[in-house]
């Protein structure tokens, strides 16, 4: 692919990110596509539901979108394309269980903090609450809802603790079923 630094940055690639996310975290029967219980779906099929949005799309394109995500987003097993996280459907996810990660982070408005701190973080429509461990890469998901932000530190020991596996969905990206009041360490 020629220009795939431009591409990257491009408003392309990330229109095209976010409808594939759109089409395998929460209605692959929209577009026509079929998804099996671990969310995978035929990726021609998710390539002829892009081009009816995008006509000049290309599979090459979403391959390259695939292997350059810099949240892991996708995974493919053989012709088989899925979201790694973030589905709002039911899914059997894979994921290998992080035993090792001491804290991670979450982003959110600030007019969230007192509900969580009351209540924990919750899934909400999805099926996993969504961690990091990176710190900054809370800070950004946080930004996406607001300017004010605050960055919740969790003690992914004292999840573990509580019965809470933690999963590497992505490169830095790490799900949760619940998140506890009382394992929320600090928050800024």
């Amino acid at each position: 692919m020629r220009g795939k630094d431009e591409f990257l940055r491009s408003r392309k690639r990330i229109k095209i990110s976010k409808l594939m996310s759109y089409i395998l975290r929460h209605a692959p029967w929209e577009f026509d596509v079929e998804v099996d219980e671990e969310g995978f779906a035929n990726i021609e099929k998710v390539v002829r539901a892009v081009k009816k949005s995008y006509p000049w799309v290309e599979k090459e394109y979403l391959l390259w979108i695939i292997e350059n995500d810099p949240k892991d987003r996708f995974e493919i097993r053989g012709n088989k394309i899925r979201a790694r996280y973030g589905h709002t459907f039911d899914v059997s996810l894979d994921h290998e269980e992080d035993v090792e990660v001491k804290v991670l982070y979450h982003g959110t408005p600030r007019r969230n903090l007192e509900k969580i701190l009351k209540e924990g973080i919750k899934s909400m429509k999805r099926k996993f609450v969504h961690l990091t461990t990176s710190k900054e890469e809370a800070y950004e998901t946080g930004r996406r809802y607001g300017k004010d932000v605050v960055v919740i530190l969790v003690d992914a020991e004292c999840l573990r603790k509580k019965g809470y596996r933690i999963y590497k969905a992505g490169k830095n990206v790490r799900i949760v079923k619940f998140v506890p009041p009382e394992c929320i360490i600090l928050y800024k």
